[in-house]
């Protein structure tokens, strides 16, 4: 039987400011989730911390790329040392975050592993990259960039650390929960990677998009596959604590009921959790979500 192992990456260098000075609060997410009781209500094993360098723009100005980018790379580096050596244990990685770039560590360890594939589960495509930036925006923000970097677009300092581009090919990605209208999703489509927004999964029902996704991860060629949750997936009715809280989510059941199939997979390998923010969330309710709903997909019996 796999072992939980719990492990903060309380990384912010992803996110843009959300206002002048201000640094973006979903460092605090691991801590957060920690005083939930999350260690023991897993059943986890202790696996520390991966401390992140310091947050500050400096004087970095758009049109410079991603900023932070020689610190998120350096720190995906140290984040990926841990978490390969859990993996290649048997153990299973709980990986708080941060924000979503938190995953190029994961994938980045997987990559020296073998051949794995992600479920990406997200309210935005997350695919920015300086190819597409008439439609999705100039580049700058990796953790709007998290589909497009793992699978090699973008800036060689962070979509090619170690001459391992691409850490994730294009047909081993499963992105789950968009938004219908989300700007990513046409392109997305052309280059075959696999895209099923909110209307889709409410059409089809959570469970059977699961397997379907299922299907796609758990083919020969990999090894396994990652799950990265980003909590503004979720409808912000019930989760308002994120930088980016648009409607039209996923509410509560169906998140619980698309990820629990693909938790309860055996090759699954380890899940990495991003963009809560407890500054958001004054009466912990957010947190409070969180902590149930990981509980109840990932706890050991």
């Amino acid at each position: 039987m796999r072992r939980n192992v719990l492990i903060d990456a309380p990384s912010n260098l992803g996110l843009r400011p959300p206002a002048p000075g201000v640094v973006p609060g979903c460092y605090k997410l691991a801590g957060a989730l920690r005083e939930q009781g999350l260690l023991r209500r897993l059943g986890a094993l202790e696996g520390g911390v991966v401390v992140p360098p310091r947050y500050g723009l400096g004087d970095w100005r758009e049109g410079d790329g991603d900023f932070h980018a020689p610190a998120i790379a350096s720190y995906s580096a140290r984040l990926a040392r841990r978490v390969q050596g859990h993996v290649r244990s048997g153990d299973f990685p709980v990986v708080l975050g941060g924000d979503c770039s938190i995953l190029l560590g994961a994938v980045l360890a997987l990559r020296r592993l073998g051949r794995y594939g992600v479920a990406y589960l997200d309210g935005h495509g997350d695919f920015r990259h300086p190819d597409n930036t008439a439609v999705a925006g100039p580049v700058g923000a990796a953790a709007g960039e998290g589909v497009a970097q793992i699978t090699g677009r973008g800036q060689t300092d962070l979509t090619d650390i170690e001459g391992l581009r691409p850490y994730v090919r294009d047909e081993d990605v499963c992105l789950l929960g968009v938004r219908d209208a989300d700007v990513d999703q046409p392109e997305l489509a052309r280059l075959g990677i696999s895209c099923t927004n909110v209307g889709k999964i409410r059409r089809h029902g959570p469970e059977a998009v699961a397997r379907e996704a299922l299907r796609h991860l758990q083919n020969s060629p990999l090894d396994g596959f990652w799950i990265h949750l980003d909590a503004d997936v979720l409808d912000p009715t019930v989760m308002p604590a994120v930088d980016s809280p648009d409607p039209d989510g996923l509410l509560t059941e169906e998140l619980r009921s698309l990820l629990a199939p693909l938790a309860a997979s055996p090759r699954c390998v380890g899940v990495t959790v991003a963009i809560y923010d407890p500054d958001r969330d004054p009466d912990g309710s957010g947190a409070a979500l969180l902590a149930d709903l990981l509980t109840d997909v990932f706890a050991q019996p």
